[in-house]
């Protein structure tokens, strides 16, 4: 289903004004692709891109085209890993901090 554009400007401007909201999303969509839920990761990963750094920004940073990485992270996106993990420590680095993995049982 869609996101209305109304959801998309209430998460844009909660990524704007709570710092911490925004290290949550980057955070969850990390843990989704990990856990597995792809579609669900992607879809964090691409509102947080769009509320923090954008596409432009993000194609100067990773050396890719804005376009390809509109696609690479847009319904039905497969990014190959070196492209996604290039651009999730590009927006670690963006936002000062590092995520890490912990095993859990």
């Amino acid at each position: 289903m869609p996101l209305t554009r109304d959801f998309r400007e209430t998460i844009q401007a909660r990524v704007q004004r709570d710092p911490a909201f925004r290290e949550e999303l980057l955070k969850e969509g990390v843990e989704c692709l990990l856990s597995g839920e792809v579609e669900v990761g992607m879809a964090a990963l691409r509102d947080f891109i769009n509320a923090t750094v954008g596409f432009e920004t993000l194609g100067s940073l990773t050396g890719k085209s804005p376009k390809s990485l509109m696609r690479m992270f847009g319904p039905g996106g497969n990014p190959q890993a070196r492209n996604l993990f290039d651009v999730i420590a590009r927006l670690q680095e963006r936002e000062g901090l590092r995520l890490e993995v912990r095993a859990v049982r």
